[in-house]
Formats: structure tokens, sequence, C-alpha cells
């Protein structure tokens, strides 16, 4: 099972400017008799508790019983632009959508995903504005309002079982949830819109295609006006753990479920390996880097994180996580020589194997031990006169200038390995 799931996630977390347009994580233990619950954030890009609630579902959450699909970040380029829909409100075309429309395949994908028979239950997340009340208060706590909510189309719908009174659930999810408030006035509601006969926007939204296709469906709302993102995505994962409860769905989390926690988990971006033979930690990186050797046609991106995703530019490529964009990197395109997978590096002066697209840390010095004649090493900031090969050095932080550094911090530094004026691949070294 653990096999399986690394093989998930390999795929998951890969992006690049040809894949498909968004991901999706399994987590099955039992498909045959168990349903799936299906958690979709991101199809508004400009609501990030949603996305980053499903990024901490994908990475932190384990599945012991039942099954589990998320769709982490369904409108991706959205996502990278913090807009609502760059072709429109993608959750406005699940009814009918134009042939032409730039949103189709991502529309039509996850319609078919929403129709597999073993998807039990589906979840929109979302982020509203206000707080919803029943009686109006003012212009933020009223009957028009979305935030803190749970949304449903329709109280019941109609010989499903087991999940088929909407209502019942939604109103036993928002006690759940009320049960746990960081403030008072963050209290949750059941808001029914009614959708068939009050609601002709909402006709045309993902969740009444699901009911629509006999798939109980819920919107989670939390409020636009929670004053930080951790808040939102608690609220957000709250409810899924309920939902999840509901459906005898039984998970586990390697963090304690608080905003605190929550805060430090989004401080930590993660990395990417770039075709294989290039390795970034994100975590404090420059807003732009220049001279990366990528390959000048296709290049492989794949993240650690849920939410990494690249956007090509006209100078270069911007990494982002979710909404963020963490930096660009400005290429020098080289041709490849993929022989070379591993090399030799003395750190502290202890030899290690040291494999490409990975990184070491270095308390005083680190020296590449080169006996290749047709390699030559390049380290990134170190120069000394008459040198063109800079393996064999003893290297320290105060032999490298701070420049060239990838990090805020100044810490830690490219090694690059050529043969021929072919790239071969790189390593990352971390001063402590």
């Amino acid at each position: 099972m653990i096999f399986l799931l690394r093989i998930v996630v390999t795929i998951l977390f890969t992006a690049s400017l040809y894949a498909l347009p968004f991901s999706i994580v399994k987590k099955e233990t039992d498909i045959q008799h168990t349903p799936t619950l299906l958690v979709i954030g991101g199809i508004h890009g400009n609501e990030p508790g949603s996305y980053f609630a499903t990024a901490l579902l994908s990475e932190y959450y384990t599945i012991k019983k039942g099954n589990l699909w998320i769709i982490p970040d369904l409108n991706r380029l959205s996502i990278q632009r913090n807009s609502r829909g760059i072709n429109g409100d993608m959750n406005r075309k699940f009814a009918e959508i134009g042939s032409h429309d730039p949103d189709l395949n991502i529309v039509t994908e996850a319609q078919k995903i929403i129709t597999e028979p073993q998807v039990g239950l589906i979840l929109n997340l979302h982020d509203g504005h206000g707080f919803y009340r029943k009686e109006y208060q003012n212009t933020i706590f009223n009957p028009n309002a979305w935030g803190q909510t749970c949304v449903i189309d329709q109280g019941i719908l109609e010989g499903i079982q087991p999940f088929g009174n909407l209502n019942e659930i939604a109103s036993k999810v928002s006690q759940l949830l009320n049960g746990e408030l960081i403030e008072t006035h963050h209290l949750f509601d059941v808001r029914n819109t009614n959708t068939r006969f009050d609601d002709e926007a909402m006709q045309h939204s993902l969740t009444y295609f699901a009911v629509t296709h006999n798939k109980p469906a819920f919107a989670i709302e939390t409020s636009k006006n929670l004053p930080t993102l951790p808040l939102k995505v608690f609220y957000q994962l709250r409810a899924i753990e309920s939902y999840m409860k509901i459906m005898g769905i039984e998970f586990q989390s390697s963090f304690n479920l608080t905003p605190e926690n929550i805060e430090k988990i989004l401080d930590t971006p993660g990395n990417v390996t770039i075709n294989n033979n290039i390795y970034l930690n994100l975590k404090n990186l420059k807003n732009s880097l220049s001279f990366i050797p990528l390959q000048s046609v296709q290049n492989d991106f794949k993240f650690s994180h849920p939410l990494g995703s690249v956007q090509r530019n006209k100078n270069g490529y911007d990494l982002f996580i979710g909404n963020r964009k963490i930096s660009t990197l400005i290429p020098s395109y080289q041709r490849e020589d993929n022989r070379s997978l591993s090399t030799t590096i003395a750190i502290d002066g202890e030899p290690k194997n040291i494999e490409f697209a990975t990184d070491f840390f270095a308390s005083a010095d680190f020296k590449v031990i080169n006996h290749d004649p047709d390699t030559r090493v390049n380290i990134i900031g170190f120069t000394k006169q008459g040198v063109k090969d800079e393996s064999n050095l003893r290297i320290t932080l105060n032999d490298l200038d701070f420049k060239y550094s990838i990090d805020t911090l100044h810490k830690s530094y490219r090694i690059e390995f050529y043969r021929q004026n072919c790239f071969c691949g790189m390593v990352l070294v971390h001063f402590k």
C-alpha cells in the first residue's frame, strides 16, 4: 500500500506545460465495498482557503479505512493569478459549456470524475463573502452572505442511500463545527439554495451537476472575512474531517489541527526537481535565479508540494505554490549528458556518494572529488583565477560570492557538472 501511494504522489505533483490541467490524489483502502469521498479545491482561484486545505489533506492525511479522492487545484491558471476565473466563472459551466471555451477540458474531466460509480459524496470547497445569518444584521452578517456555511442545492436527494438526506448531513456537520469555534461569531449554518426553483445561476454549478447525476454534493464555504489563511484552512479541514466521519472513513493526520500548526505548514513550500537532474529547495528561494541549465524544448517539473506549478513567461519559468509566485527561473539552454547519476563529495572531510538532483548540508567545507578528466565541475559563486574545473578544491562558505546563492539567507549554492559542454546534473549545498 505504501508503495502504491508513493507512485501516486510521484505522478500527482508533476507539473509541466504539457501535463493535465489539474492533479488528482487517490487514497484508497477498499474500492469494492465502500464509497469514495471526492474533495475538490480551487474552482475559484482567489479562494486560497479551499486549495490550501486540499493541499494539506493530500500531503498530511493517511486513510486507514475507506477511500478519499482529492483534486487540490481544479482551476490551476486562475489559482496562479489569484483570479476567480481567468476565463469566467468555472462554477457556472457545469450545465453547459461552449466547444471553444478554454475551460472545456477541465470541466469535462471533472464531470467524468464526479460521475465515477465509486464516488459516493462530493465536497466543493470555497471561501465566501461575509458570515451567513438567517436574519439581517449588517453588510457582513446577513442572509446574502456565503461564509461559514454548508451549502446544499436541495434538502433531500430521493432514492439515494445512505447520504441522500443532504439537509440532515449538512446540519450535523454544522453542529460538529460549532462545537469547536475559534471565535463565537465564526458560527456555521446550513444554506439551502433550493437551486432547481430559486437559483438559476446555481443550476450551472458543480454541486448541482453532481446532484442531477444522483451524487450527494455539498459546498463548504469558509468566510473571506476571517482574518488569516490558517483560520480558513482550519475550518475547511474540520469540515472535511466531519464529512469523513459521517461516511465512516477512518483517517490519521500527521499534525494536530490548530491554526498555529497550519501556519507553520503553510510556510513550508517544499522543493522542486527539474528533469531529474536539478534540485531546488523553495524555502527562502530568491525571487529570480539566472542561468539555470534547462532544456530548450520541454522541461519536467516535479514538486513536493501538491500546489506546485509552473508557468512559462517571456524570459523563463515562474514557479508557484498555489497563488504564491516563489521564483522565476531564467534559463541557459543546454544539451544534456545523462550518463552520470551521482558524484563523490567530501563533506566536512568525510567522502559521501551524492546523487544528482539532491542536496546536502556542510558545517565547515566540502570538496567535490572528481577523477574523470572529461567531467568539469562548476561551483556557482566560486572563482579562482586559471581554474576551469572546480573539483578537488576545499570550499568554505567564505569562498563563495553571496550574490550567487539561490536563497535569501545566502547559505545555499549550486554545484553543476558538465561533460564536453553538455549538462550532466546539479547538487545543492547548504551551509549550516
